[in-house]
């Protein structure tokens, strides 16, 4: 054999060895880098409004449940809360007087010393007396659930991702202020063609590569495959009934589970991190 025909020899079985490494792929897994990491994350608003008079957190900085990121002057709550407290007194005195009244006038009543009359009127005296004490009660539990909520706690252990709150600012309820993430649970939301999500199901064994960690794989676990394809719930879902349809190959949420993370690992995983993902499909 010539040199020459060892040269095309050599190339022909590294052609035949990609081939058969390229249909066994193929054949046993499906791949992309169409992912993400994932966490849950929240954005924090106050439910009272204010001015921001305390802020406690930075950008970055880890919490635990129940921390308080920031407090709101408390001024106004405060006062509003001894005025209702104020009428839930007189009316506390009011309702006792009159539920002795019935009382005494129900013993009359039932010796025929005093009137139908007289002890109907003293019975809705005493019903009107209760319905308002419960109502201003009410207005007291909520007067201190506002206070409360003066001081915006975090809801569990987590990192701050995003600070907009500054001493001094109007906190207006609902209106966000802190980005947070929380410092548990971590997975990766993998898009498939669907041409390719056949063979991908729950529990199936998955290898994960992070953009940002060369060298470090992380494994994990097929949790669920959605539904609906990724334009099912966009603002507009194509309608293809309109006569100018153009197929276009559809996206399919995966949602893998990453295995065996320590809690120094969930730091470093920010969610949002690019991922490829290959999963095992036999």
């Amino acid at each position: 054999m010539t040199k020459k025909q060892k040269i095309f020899s050599g190339l022909g079985a590294v052609a035949a060895l990609g081939i058969i490494y390229f249909i066994y792929e193929h054949f046993m897994y499906v791949t992309t880098d169409n992912a993400q990491v994932e966490a849950h994350s929240v954005l924090i608003a106050s439910k009272v409004g204010g001015y921001i008079k305390e802020v406690h957190i930075s950008e970055g900085m880890k919490v635990k449940k129940d921390d308080i990121l920031f407090e709101i002057d408390d001024r106004d709550y405060q006062n509003t809360l001894r005025q209702i407290k104020g009428e839930l007194s007189s009316l506390e005195a009011q309702k006792k007087d009159l539920d002795r009244n019935a009382k005494r006038l129900s013993e009359l009543y039932s010796k025929g010393v005093v009137s139908q009359q007289q002890f109907d009127a003293s019975s809705t005296a005493f019903a009107g007396a209760r319905a308002k004490y419960e109502a201003i009660s009410a207005q007291v539990a909520q007067a201190e659930l506002n206070l409360e909520n003066t001081k915006v706690r975090a809801p569990s252990d987590g990192y701050i991702a995003k600070r907009s709150v500054e001493v001094g600012q109007l906190a207006a309820p609902g209106v966000p202020m802190v980005g947070f993430v929380d410092s548990g649970e971590r997975w990766v939301t993998a898009n498939f063609k669907e041409t390719e999500i056949e063979g991908v199901q729950p529990g199936k064994a998955v290898d994960i590569s992070i953009d940002a960690f060369s060298g470090k794989n992380f494994k994990g676990e097929v949790e669920s495959v959605s539904s609906a394809t990724g334009a099912t719930f966009t603002l507009l879902p194509p309608d293809n009934a309109t006569g100018n349809f153009t197929k276009v190959v559809q996206r399919v949420p995966v949602k893998i589970k990453i295995l065996n993370v320590s809690p120094e690992e969930v730091n470093v995983l920010k969610a949002g991190l690019s991922a490829y993902v290959k999963v095992h499909k036999h």
